[in-house]
């Protein structure tokens, strides 16, 4: 049984989650999904080590990729491994603050790329993970949130009322003009019998 209170919803993500719903299928009540949701945001919370709560939103930004506080970076040099870790909005190896590329380069004698040599463990994580994997993950959701979009506006334009009716002033068409009068001004005689038995004139063409 749910207790029954108000609580204050941003509409975009009252829309994500319908639209979500109505992707599943089914039949689902929206409370219960809400309900869900929160014990699934609750149980994550529970799991994470104490200061690395990412609601504190302390961390290091690593181009597109954000590095909560308590990421444990690890590179791997001639047989050993590396480790670094996040504190604060910095990374810091053997106390010093280093960025992840002269964090990748503190072992190697060669240029190295980053994305390609460190990996990366969240807090509340048991594996590490490739850099350039998690950014290639990272821009898969962006660029399906992207796509959700349009969904969500759909959603949202089925829940508002159509709207009214504009209208529209018709213009009445225009009457047409009256024909010129015909010009009925003969000369005299030229109707008369002898002259239309043996030929035509130009006005008798004409009229």
């Amino acid at each position: 049984m749910f207790t029954t209170m108000s609580v204050q919803l941003s509409t975009d993500t009252l829309l994500r989650l319908v639209e979500r719903l109505r992707r599943d299928g089914g039949v689902q009540d929206l409370s219960e999904a809400m309900n869900a949701a929160l014990e699934f945001w609750l149980d994550a919370k529970k799991a994470l080590p104490p200061g690395s709560d990412p609601g504190n939103v302390r961390g290091y930004q690593w181009k597109s990729l954000f590095l909560p506080e308590g990421t444990i970076l690890r590179s791997w040099s001639y047989g050993e491994h590396n480790y670094a870790r996040v504190e604060g909005d910095k990374i810091i190896h053997e106390g010093q603050s280093v960025t992840p590329n002269e964090f990748a380069r503190s072992f190697a004698r060669t240029a190295r790329n980053a994305w390609f040599d460190l990996s990366v463990k969240f807090p509340g994580e048991k594996h590490f993970k490739m850099a350039n994997l998690l950014r290639k993950e990272q821009a898969k959701q962006e660029e399906l949130r992207t796509q959700a979009q349009p969904g969500a506006a759909a959603a949202a334009a089925s829940v508002l009322p159509p709207p009214l009716p504009v209208p529209v002033q018709v213009k009445p068409a225009p009457e047409p003009s009256p024909a010129p009068a015909r010009n009925t001004d003969h000369e005299p005689g030229w109707n008369l019998p002898e002259r239309r038995k043996f030929r035509y004139r130009l006005e008798d063409v004409a009229y």
